[in-house]
């Protein structure tokens, strides 16, 4: 018996797959750690102070916050808007761009309920799938 490449099963370019360096690679760049898609969640509703956000985010630690707050503003995704000058606070809030990612962490969301038996995953109404 020969060994088996476990990767044989999956086809190395799928129809329709981007590959490695396209946008879904873009993607993660921006968001693909633990923390920066939950900060964005809790922006959906409205924007928040830091202290806010720090609650809403479960088990962030301030300078995990910090530093995605930093990284999310320089990619495009959050606009921290002064509300103090001394010592600087701010808000922050979603950008349009932001705010595009609302559909990706809804089925994010539903699909990870579904794995934890928490709900059912989505389905496409008129194939199914």
């Amino acid at each position: 018996m020969t060994p088996t490449d476990p990767t044989a099963a999956f086809p190395a370019d799928p129809p329709g797959a981007s590959g490695a360096s396209g946008g879904l690679d873009a993607a993660m760049a921006v968001v693909g750690d633990r923390w920066s898609l939950l900060v964005v969640d809790a922006l959906l509703a409205r924007p928040q102070r830091f202290a806010e956000l720090q609650e809403g985010v479960a088990g962030i630690a301030t300078n995990v916050l910090t530093s995605r707050l930093r990284q999310l503003e320089a990619a495009g995704v959050v606009l921290a808007r002064p509300y103090q000058r001394r010592p600087l606070r701010s808000a922050y809030e979603l950008t349009a761009t932001g705010r595009e990612l609302a559909g990706a962490i809804t089925l994010l969301a539903q699909w990870g309920a579904a794995l934890d038996g928490g709900g059912a995953a989505l389905a496409h109404r008129t194939c199914g799938t």
